[in-house]
Parts: structure tokens; C-alpha cells; sequence
């Protein structure tokens, strides 16, 4: 993590990174928004894993500059724990840059709908999260620096930032697309089955995907025994397609259109949080 924090500033200069966004499949377009970009290409960075396998839609670049008045992290692509990283490998990036002193993460995915009240195109807000891999990028010997042996996960994401993404989103009129939900995590890279699916709904999952949980557990680890978190945590599902189990498959193409689709409001949605995040 040092090493690969060292490498990076000596890219970045004098910049100090003060927000961190991950950008989900097909949405890595809000990176075009940032002004004076130095990109780093994830394969350059020491440390960070390097699977032989990419993601389509991924990108795989560290983007560093200015958005609004904030000097932004973006990661064009992340880590998926089906590509073969481990879990501590696959946070390895969101560490760093943590590290690095942001103090804000915005965590943004692509996923399907499970509670049948969304639609395609709706951006569910994160309340809470199921971890259905069943790993933890925290097993193995704890960085002492980052956090406590046993750290608590009652509310990982951010009330505040939700209150406020919800207040830029009836500014900007598009609260008839936000929801509130509680998102799942499968491993990948198979898409879940009916009796799958239906177990979730009945379990009170909104949405599923293959992402996002790890770098969550990772950045709130910094924040356990904190009485001011270290860095605050906003998640954000874009429904991309209904969740598989229903009458026809999903496919990765699908959850890109829809990325592409939702682009004009997702965009400016995003960079007025990154504006008015503190």
C-alpha cells in the first residue's frame, strides 16, 4: 500500500486527493468531466494486482485532477473478485488512496433489480449491504494502521451524504429515479439463478451485483473506533436490468446500454456530490 501510495504521488505532485469515486461497468464517463488529468494506467502502479483477464466496460485507469473544485480520485474500473484477485488484493487501490488523505468515497455500481418496484435506469442509494462471497478483505494479519482487529459494520454508509445526494437529486430533478436499498454481492462471474433470486427478494435484497463490498469493508475499517469517521462512505446502484431468474438471461452488454442510457443524468448527478461533499 505505501509503496503503491508513493508511486502515485510522485505521479500526482503536490495534489492532495480528497475524494475517491469508483466508477461501475459502462460508467466510467464522469472521468471525461475532470480537468487537468494525470491517468495511470492500474497495470504501472506497484502493488496493485494484475490480472490477465479484463472486464469490458473497465476501463483500468487511476484518473487524478480537478471536478468541481475537488481534487478527485476516479477509478475508471475496479477489481472483481472473479477475475482471481483476492479480496485483500481487489481493496488494494481504495487503500491507497485513503491513504493518500481522501475523505470522502463515492462507490458506484452496475447491478440488477431485485425489489420489483425499480426500473431500469433508477439509482438506488446503499443503506446496507449482504456479502454473499462469503470472503473478507480483512482475514489474514490486520494493518493496525487502518483499523481494529474486529471492526463493527452496522452503518458503513454515509446518512449524510445519502441526505444530500437526495437533495442535489430534486434540484437537479430526477428523484422519481431514487431509491433506497439494501445491495447484494455475488461472487460472479455466473449471474444468479430463479430460486437464487427469489430467496434474496424474501430476504429483503433490492439489488444484486459483483462488486462493491469489499472496498466498502476495506475504506469503513479506517473509520472503526473513530468518533469522527476517517472517511465517509456513499454507495450508489445504477439498475441497470432485472435481476436473472426471470424469463430471459442477463447479459454484460445489457448492463452497458443501460449504463450508456443513463449517462446525461448520472454524470452531472455525481459531480454536484463531488462539488458539495465535505
Amino acid at each position: 500500500m505505501k509503496i503503491a501510495a508513493e508511486y502515485i504521488q510522485r505521479k500526482i505532485g503536490d495534489r492532495k486527493i480528497e475524494v475517491i469515486v469508483t466508477l461501475g461497468s459502462g460508467l466510467g464517463d464522469l472521468a471525461g468531466q475532470i480537468e487537468n488529468p494525470i491517468t495511470i494506467p492500474y497495470s504501472e502502479i506497484p502493488c496493485f494486482p494484475h490480472p490477465n483477464n479484463t472486464v469490458a466496460g473497465h476501463a483500468g485507469n487511476l484518473i487524478v485532477g480537478s471536478l468541481n473544485g475537488k481534487c478527485v480520485a476516479a477509478m475508471q474500473g475496479r477489481f472483481h473478485l472473479y477475475q482471481g484477485v483476492t479480496p485483500n488484493e481487489a481493496v488494494r487501490p481504495v487503500r491507497t488512496l485513503i491513504h493518500l488523505g481522501a475523505s470522502a468515497f463515492i462507490v458506484t455500481n452496475a447491478a440488477g433489480g431485485i425489489n420489483r418496484n425499480f426500473k431500469v435506469g433508477d439509482f438506488m442509494l446503499i443503506t446496507d449491504h449482504f456479502n454473499l462471497t462469503f470472503t473478507n478483505p480483512l482475514t489474514g494479519n490486520n494493518i493496525d494502521e487502518l483499523g481494529p482487529r474486529f471492526p463493527g459494520m452496522t452503518n458503513p454508509y454515509s446518512r449524510k451524504l445519502r441526505d444530500l445526494a437526495v437533495q442535489i437529486a430534486r434540484e437537479q430533478g430526477i428523484v422519481p429515479r431514487i431509491r433506497y436499498g439494501v445491495y447484494g454481492q455475488n461472487l460472479g462471474p455466473a449471474y444468479e439463478t430463479a430460486f437464487e433470486i427469489r430467496l434474496l427478494r424474501e430476504g429483503g435484497i433490492d439489488a444484486i451485483g459483483m462488486s462493491t463490498v469489499p472496498e466498502v469493508v476495506a475504506a469503513a475499517h479506517t473509520n472503526a473506533g473513530r468518533e469522527t469517521p476517517r472517511v465517509k462512505i456513499l454507495g450508489i446502484t445504477l439498475i441497470t436490468n432485472a435481476a436473472a431468474g426471470g424469463s430471459s438471461e442477463p447479459t454484460h452488454e445489457e448492463v452497458k446500454e443501460a449504463a450508456d442510457n443513463a449517462k446525461a443524468a448520472f454524470v452531472p448527478f455525481i459531480a454536484e456530490i463531488i462539488r458539495r461533499v465535505s
